[in-house]
């Protein structure tokens, strides 16, 4: 039987007066230099909660990864950059407490669906959006990144509720450029798997396409999966249940799938 040594609501930094808190899956065995993951929730930036990734830090802490699930600040409470300030900020609170943790600095990767797939791709593409959570001398640079479902162009005038909720009225078009992973210089992108429906109707299929052949154009290593006639957050979709359940629960029609592919792209790049 599986024990996974799990510490839920960790103090990992600070927004401002606010605290930042994650959940943490450590492997069974004691180890050191492990590889360590960065688990970020999805939820059109404005909802959502960690436990909604609690699966993927379940299983892949099987596979001997140190699992991260971290809050952030959704946009009702914070406009853009707070978001992947915060995500920085676990990436830093792991390299910080390396020894303790058991894990290796060198080896920390970052992975997110939906809107946490953006800010997954976001936490390798930008080097500001820092911010004063904890830890601020620490890099917070990524070995190798995964998306699933992720936006990587967040459009100018769109009319898209959650986008321009997480934008706020006062960015510009320069700020919304700021906030696309695709606008970056991806020369030096680490290695990145994106994982995406076919049918997707809230991102979009090229959302994922056109990011990876500008990886591949340039000669960055990186996978593309694409799931045939599959929409939206298909890794919940049940195969006895109406609504949408944990990766890791039973009924889930590609969990087992998608963490397999996840496991097999971080254990070969971290």
């Amino acid at each position: 039987m599986n024990k996974e040594k799990v510490s839920k609501g960790i103090l990992i930094g600070k927004a401002g007066d606010r605290n930042l808190e994650a959940d943490l899956y450590l492997p069974e065995k004691n180890g050191f230099h492990r590889p360590a993951l960065v688990i970020v929730h999805g939820g059109g930036w404005r909802k959502g909660s960690r436990n909604g990734v609690k699966g993927f830090g379940l299983l892949l802490s099987r596979s001997g990864f140190v699992c991260l699930c971290p809050s952030y600040r959704l946009s009702p409470e914070a406009p853009w950059p707070a978001q992947i300030e915060d995500v920085k900020c676990a990436i830093r609170y792991l390299k910080a407490n390396y020894e303790k943790l058991g894990l290796d600095p060198e080896r920390v990767g970052v992975i997110g669906d939906s809107a946490g797939g953006h800010l997954a791709l976001m936490a390798a593409v930008a080097t500001e959006f820092e911010g004063a959570g904890g830890h601020e001398r620490i890099s917070s640079d990524v070995k190798a990144v995964a998306s699933m479902y992720g936006p990587t162009t967040i459009q100018y005038g769109t009319d898209n509720e959650g986008r321009a909720l997480l934008m706020g009225a006062e960015a510009t078009e320069e700020d919304y450029k700021g906030a696309s992973p695709l606008e970056y210089d991806l020369s030096n992108f680490p290695p990145c798997l994106l994982i995406h429906g076919a049918e997707d109707p809230a991102v979009p299929l090229a959302e994922s396409t056109v990011f990876y052949e500008k990886l591949a154009n340039l000669d960055r290593k990186a996978e593309l999966h694409i799931f045939a006639d599959e929409g939206h957050a298909f890794d919940r979709r049940s195969w006895s249940e109406e609504k949408m359940v944990d990766i890791g629960d039973p009924s889930s029609v590609y969990g087992k799938t998608v963490i397999d592919i996840i496991d097999l792209f971080f254990s070969k790049y971290l």
